[in-house]
């Protein structure tokens, strides 16, 4: 399992490096490539490649979207850190981009990498149709935009300390989260030019992937340590977070989230699908130092 994500990351993070050196050298390269290549285990890279080989679509496809998905996230890490957001000092156990390089080129380094995103989709050396190309693009944009990671994370900051119900709190996460795992699940099917009705069940097994992601992260900041996580932990309950484990509890939280992971698994093999790569992807999620 950690060789197939090894492999993920080097590959990724190759493609990444080739594709900004083919680009013009500006000031905001440095505070980019901070963001990009800060040690990230690429989770949602692995799933897109879990569904993407049940497809059967080409692995350097695959590779080249995973890569457009990490500059997104990398996007929302960046800017989810800064003083106006959750104002975190720390990333995967080194200073925030914002720390690094201070708040203005932290939010320009972010904007860059959310727009880079669009220009790996839309690149010639990127073998599929135009048509899927847009498709692919438009998913994603949503995906990041405010039906997604932004609007998901104005939620989040305006929930905090007050009493918010489980539906609004699930469905904050999975803006939040959800969203970029739904893209990573509908893109593969996209590619092949699947039914819409097949893009949008592939659509809700990611959300219920990234719901499950969010709980796991919500568990590291509750009970983890700042060290093996890589970033402060237990600000969640200080800050007043409407997370799933404030309103069911710790324990609750756990059986809640193993119900998903649950779903997940039988709504996949409704499709044929191979659960091995997926639950060993699912397992790591929910057993995951940070």
């Amino acid at each position: 399992m950690k060789n197939k994500f090894i492999k993920i990351v080097q590959d990724t993070n190759l493609f990444l490096k080739n594709f900004i050196k083919k680009q013009k050298k500006t000031e905001l390269i440095p505070s980019m490539n901070y963001g990009l290549f800060s040690g990230g285990k690429k989770i949602r890279s692995k799933i897109l490649l879990d569904i993407g080989l049940f497809f059967k679509v080409d692995y350097k496809t695959l590779i080249a979207v995973g890569a457009a998905v990490e500059c997104i996230h990398a996007y929302s890490l960046i800017h989810d850190d800064l003083p106006c957001m959750d104002n975190d000092s720390l990333r995967r156990g080194k200073p925030s981009t914002h720390i690094k390089f201070g708040e203005s080129t932290a939010i320009l380094a972010g904007n860059s990498l959310l727009t880079m995103a669009f220009e790996i989709l839309s690149n010639s050396n990127l073998k599929i149709n135009d048509k899927t190309k847009v498709n692919l693009i438009k998913k994603l944009s949503e995906c990041s935009g405010h039906l997604g990671i932004a609007g998901g994370q104005f939620l989040d900051l305006s929930f905090e300390k007050k009493k918010i119900s489980k539906k609004k709190i699930i469905g904050m996460e999975i803006k939040k989260t959800g969203k970029l795992f739904s893209f990573c699940c509908m893109a593969p099917a996209i590619i092949k030019n699947k039914s819409l009705k097949e893009i949008n069940s592939f659509e809700k097994i990611g959300s219920n992937i990234g719901l499950l992601f969010q709980i796991a992260d919500d568990l590291i900041d509750y009970q983890g340590s700042s060290k093996i996580a890589g970033k402060k932990t237990k600000k969640d309950e200080k800050k007043g977070k409407a997370t799933l484990i404030s309103l069911l509890g710790y324990k609750n939280a756990i059986k809640y989230s193993d119900k998903i992971k649950s779903k997940i698994i039988n709504n996949l093999k409704k499709y044929e699908v191979s659960s091995k790569n997926i639950s060993e992807t699912l397992n790591y999620i929910l057993t995951r130092n940070k």
